[in-house]
């Protein structure tokens, strides 16, 4: 699969994800690649959905945007600390890119290995 069909299913894509998205997709089977690419669209979180949720922990309820990411023992620790006092959600949206980026490749990586798990061969078991 090219790059221009990939990022018309993720429009908001940048260049550092793209990248990683094509090295996980090589030596995948055109199949294969579309059953990565559902998967992961499921998992993957958008950027600005990420800012807006960060955004939101300024009027009570810190930590969503972590909880989200699968980063629940942050995001409790956010909505009772009310975001660290506000610094620590103030850091997160400085750093919301690569948070949001960093948490897409490793679902991107987790994808790929479920595709690559599903479409194994069956092993063989020997009975003696």
């Amino acid at each position: 699969m090219d790059q221009h069909n990939i990022l018309m299913m993720f429009p908001d894509m940048d260049s550092e994800e793209l990248y990683n998205i094509q090295a996980l997709m090589q030596g995948m089977t055109e199949n294969q690649q579309q059953q990565f690419l559902s998967i992961y669209k499921g998992k993957r979180k958008d950027r600005t959905l990420m800012l807006i949720l960060a955004l939101i922990g300024f009027f009570g309820a810190a930590g969503i945007h972590r909880i989200i990411a699968g980063d629940i023992g942050m995001g409790i620790l956010y909505f009772f600390t009310v975001g660290l006092c506000f610094i620590g959600t103030i850091v997160d949206l400085i750093n919301i890119g690569s948070f949001t980026l960093k948490h897409n490749l490793s679902q991107a990586t987790e994808a790929a290995n479920l595709v690559k798990m599903i479409n194994q061969p069956p092993q063989q078991f020997n009975v003696h």
